[in-house]
């Protein structure tokens, strides 16, 4: 019996196994074993993908690799998956684009407010841009792979007190994940920014160290930030997908057939992903209606407004990027249209 057989029937978790051996040590049997840490719970879209992922991996290389799925931060949240990530520690995370903006600044403009404006111009902006593209492969020399971009959707608030104008916002204390276009959003309608991992966010709206947070309307439901901040304000103001990504360790030591093997896997469970969260979209907002939430359509105009301003500070900062993200979104929002 080997290490992992003997270990597992000790009653050792797969997540403290994980963590204790290292990971080209990692096999049972014949299988390869790799690990996914993802800050979701079971119920959400993001979960469903990863085991759709998982599922397709091993059927796909017919046993040799499988892929074990750790949800809700089990292996570290977001910043610490990454990092893990970049270390071949871990061999799969996905996370908001701008959680990547660490290991690529430029990839901090992806949440400009108001750059997409609906799901079929978000895909053709994730799937073909080619500025987007080229953030993407900046990311191998830092030790990520950029392998599918899976959905979660739009952004918008949950918090304790209404919030039907920008003027709403003063004064306030907003969480916010560490992105700088985020934060520039927050201060542009009058929030105080503080960074605060996603899985510590329920507890502090639950303690009132801030007025609420800002996810898509998935997360939202799925991490039941509705019970602690019940007003759901529709601004939807950043678009928010979620690029599946790989360390280089791992996609090193794959061949071309496992690459697109991979590949093929991830773009499934990206598929699935789209279509689990646009359809969702309603009946998740109706499900934290039933349960006591209020869902406040404000002024989208007015906030669009407001957040003008987040351009000019981002061009002081990233200069002619801007004009090349604009560029893009723009062609594929014409394209969407037609």
């Amino acid at each position: 019996m080997n290490i992992y057989k003997r270990l597992l029937a000790a009653g050792v978790s797969w997540a403290l196994l994980s963590l204790a051996l290292p990971i080209a040590a990692q096999s049972v049997g014949d299988a390869r074993i790799l690990k996914l840490n993802h800050t979701d719970t079971p119920s959400g879209a993001r979960h469903q993908a990863s085991e759709l992922f998982a599922k397709r991996v091993e059927e796909l290389t017919r046993g040799k690799y499988r892929v074990l799925v750790f949800h809700s931060g089990q292996l570290g949240n977001d910043p610490q998956s990454i990092k893990a990530v970049t270390e071949g520690r871990l061999d799969f995370t996905t996370s908001a684009t701008g959680s990547f903006a660490g290991l690529v600044p430029e990839l901090n403009l992806t949440a400009l407010p108001y750059l997409v404006d609906g799901y079929e111009q978000g895909w053709r902006f994730y799937d073909t841009s080619p500025w987007l593209n080229r953030q993407f492969d900046k990311l191998a020399v830092k030790g990520v792979r950029h392998v599918a971009t899976w959905e979660a959707g739009f952004r918008s608030f949950t918090t304790r007190s209404p919030m039907i104008r920008p003027e709403d916002a003063a004064g306030k204390k907003m969480r916010v994940f560490s992105n700088d276009m985020i934060k520039w959003i927050m201060e542009s309608i009058g929030y105080e920014p503080v960074v605060i991992p996603v899985t510590d966010v329920y507890a502090a709206i639950q303690q009132g160290r801030v007025e609420g947070q800002e996810n898509p309307i998935d997360t939202i439901r799925a991490l039941r930030f509705n019970e602690v901040a019940p007003h759901i304000v529709l601004t939807q103001h950043v678009y928010s997908p979620l690029p599946l990504v790989a360390s280089e360790a791992l996609w090193g030591r794959l061949n071309t057939t496992e690459r697109e093997q991979f590949s093929r896997a991830a773009r499934e469970a990206a598929t699935l992903s789209r279509k689990l969260v646009r359809e969702a979209d309603e009946h998740n907002l109706e499900a934290m209606r039933a349960a006591g939430a209020k869902v406040i359509r404000p002024d989208v105009a007015a906030f669009r407004k407001a957040m003008s301003s987040v351009y000019a500070r981002a061009e002081k900062v990233y200069g002619a990027d801007v004009e090349s993200i604009l560029r893009d979104a723009r062609a594929d929002k014409l394209a969407a249209a037609k």
